[in-house]
């Protein structure tokens, strides 16, 4: 039951993390091209990325913490 709960959060938070990553921009833009178009929740473009990077280390961190928990077997 347990293995199996965080079997899907693993796979939920490797999907996450790939449009995380996606959504980084290549030249520095990312997030900040959406927060400098007006309306956003983002005061400026660098709190926009400060907090994709925040999010993106979360989840990364999430991400392989379950990977070594579910491929070690300790919880069989």
């Amino acid at each position: 039951m347990l293995q199996t709960t965080l079997s899907y959060i693993w796979s939920a938070s490797g999907i996450i993390l790939i449009i995380s990553v996606l959504l980084h921009s290549p030249k520095g833009d990312g997030m900040g091209g959406i927060a400098s178009s007006g309306g956003s929740m983002f005061t400026s473009a660098r709190s926009a990325e400060a907090t994709l990077n925040r999010i993106t280390w979360t989840l990364l961190i999430t991400f392989l913490g379950l990977a070594v928990i579910l491929s070690g077997g300790w919880l069989n």
